[in-house]
């Protein structure tokens, strides 16, 4: 289904509205009419960057992620946590060396 990204821009942005309306008269995360909102988001949003890669093979750089997934999410994260260790390891050698400049 080839859908113009201009239509599903225009969609896009009438669902970040209608999210918005929700979020702002909702009485917490079980609201399903912010419930509701936030999956037409979604799909949405979808449907832009499916139909934006269709017609000039570009796509957003955004993620959508599924909140069935949370468990299964912080896995993701180890990775980057390995990164910083690395870093903080690198800042540990760097001032060994500026101690031993100073001799």
């Amino acid at each position: 289904m080839n859908t113009d990204p201009r239509s599903a821009l225009a969609a896009l942005i009438a669902a970040l509205e209608r999210h918005y309306e929700a979020a702002a008269a909702s009485r917490g995360d079980d609201d399903p009419a912010l419930e509701a909102a936030t999956e037409q988001l979604a799909t949405a949003f979808d449907t832009y960057d499916d139909a934006l890669f269709d017609a000039y093979d570009i796509a957003t750089p955004l993620i959508v992620f599924d909140g069935d997934d949370d468990d299964e999410d912080d896995d993701d994260f180890d990775d980057l946590d390995d990164f910083e260790d690395d870093e903080d390891e690198d800042d540990d050698f760097d001032e060994e060396d500026d101690d031993q400049d100073d001799r």
